[in-house]
């Protein structure tokens, strides 16, 4: 099957509009690596504006042209171990998926972000929106997905979920157009808090990650915002009630934060990467550099450790995507005895192919050991997510275009805390259930994230989302441990 390509429509639209945007780039001024120093980041609230026009069009197109949207079949041989791979919802265009499941009940909780959906409220009440699926079984059955927050605003994104371990408290994180908001659940989903922002007197904020104490009275978020990607930490410390901000770092580099972890001696961690984009018309040049910001005193201090320094990887070259898109992830997770494990994305030749690296510390992130390499060398890999549970029992997975030139998810498990790994085994075990799948694999990874958890069960579950490309139409999948 080839990939889904754009009507001729929405070739001249997104011709149109990526126009309008360079216009309009180079009319705002910009602060260090191209990016917009206007509140809200002009030209990123643009880009955001038009991604979301075309994900719309590209939606319409496929289900008009039948390939997308009806519910099909879902068959495939399941992966040793686990149950087999299932499509969350084959009716909605579902990307960048988060789970977190209960330690002590048999709760999980799925975020997504979810396009072309009715509005749940009247007025400005924006698309995408972001949904909960609520699962009471340890997966086995989910909740018809409801809206997190039926509230107004310019859009939806970047959804991350947690459960607070002591309590089974839920907390949620997700942006509001460029502002990154907190809420919260006591009762297992039911209800919500109201939305509390986290940014202060921060003009923007972007790409947004979450961590919490073992009681869930301190919560640690960090996102980037002025002047130009530079990385924030916003923290709690009375249960998400109230927040303060602080600015980690002053560069000329654009940061990601991709996850973060609280240690049980209340250290917390983030794993951050950051990119130069000074290249032309603001591209990606130079090396990428995969950050661990680390505080031991309650987010008062915080150290900046570079754990790696990798190449540019091959360009996704998917409807419309952004050249360094598959460049930049990494996870960190630590066990019940506080060793971490800190894993990451990154070529080691300009435009080769990518790796997925890890490294591992036993005494709280002070001293690391060198990078192994999980990956297939020489194949294409990217976006590895990890969870740790009980002493050095590490589960992780990472997308990998292998085999053929399609992408799977495979997994690899460490019961020695990093030392060595499990065989890589493919866990996108489903061969068909949507157009853009084959027994080979799926066209694109759809969306920067996903997630991995450990169910009170002791099972794993994984979530990610797959589509026909960047653009999309595609869908949140998940796979459990049996």
């Amino acid at each position: 099957m080839r990939a889904k390509t754009l009507s001729p429509l929405i070739t001249l639209v997104a011709l149109t509009m990526v126009a309008a945007a360079i216009a309009l780039a180079a009319a705002v001024p910009t602060g260090p690596g191209g990016h917009a120093r206007a509140p809200g980041g002009q030209t990123e609230r643009l880009e955001q504006g038009i991604t979301t026009d075309l994900r719309l069009d590209a939606l319409r197109d496929a289900r008009a042209a039948g390939t997308f949207g009806r519910v099909e079949a879902v068959s495939g041989v399941s992966a040793p171990g686990w149950t087999g791979e299932q499509l969350m919802n084959a009716k909605t265009d579902d990307w960048e998926p988060a789970v977190a499941a209960d330690p002590h009940s048999s709760f999980v909780y799925l975020l997504t972000t979810r396009y072309g959906e009715p509005k749940p409220c009247p007025g400005n009440c924006p698309t995408p929106q972001i949904v909960l699926e609520i699962s009471n079984d340890n997966g086995v059955t989910w909740s018809n997905g409801v809206p997190l927050c039926a509230c107004k605003g310019e859009g939806q994104y970047d959804p991350i979920v947690e459960v607070v371990p002591n309590t089974g408290h839920v907390y949620a994180l997700w942006m509001n157009g460029f502002n990154v908001v907190f809420q919260k659940s006591t009762n297992h989903g039911a209800s919500w808090s109201a939305p509390v922002p986290t940014w202060g007197q921060v003009s923007w904020n972007d790409k947004p990650v979450l961590a919490t104490s073992d009681d869930g009275r301190d919560v640690y978020v960090s996102w980037n915002g002025p002047t130009g990607g530079d990385p924030w930490v916003a923290q709690s410390h009375n249960f998400g009630a109230t927040w303060s901000q602080t600015k980690v770092v002053d560069s000329r580099r654009y940061f990601f934060a991709m996850d973060a972890d609280v240690l049980s001696d209340g250290t917390a961690i983030f794993s951050e990467s950051s990119l130069d984009y000074s290249g032309p018309a603001a591209s990606a040049v130079g090396q990428v550099q995969h950050h661990a910001f680390i505080s031991r005193n309650s987010g008062a201090t915080w150290s900046n450790t570079v754990l790696g320094t990798v190449e540019l990887g091959e360009p996704c070259v998917s409807d419309l995507c952004y050249a360094d898109f598959y460049a930049g992830h990494n996870t960190v997770t630590a066990d019940a005895d506080g060793d971490l494990v800190f894993g990451f994305d990154g070529a080691t030749t300009p435009l080769g192919p990518q790796r997925i690296f890890v490294r591992t510390s036993t005494d709280g992130g002070r001293t690391w050991t060198p990078r192994i390499t999980l990956s297939t060398v020489g194949r294409m890999a990217t976006a590895p997510a990890a969870e740790a549970t009980g002493n050095g029992d590490i589960r992780l997975w990472f997308a990998e275009r292998r085999p053929a030139d399609r992408w799977n998810i495979w997994y690899r498990r460490s019961l020695n805390g990093g030392a060595t790994w499990s065989t890589p085994l493919r866990i996108s075990d489903a061969t068909s259930g949507a157009e853009y799948k084959n027994a080979d694999g799926f066209l694109e990874f759809y969306g920067d994230y996903g997630e991995i958890a450990v169910m009170s069960n002791g099972k794993t579950i994984g979530t990610w989302s797959e589509g026909f490309s960047w653009l999309g139409p595609g869908g949140t999948w998940f796979n459990i441990a049996s």
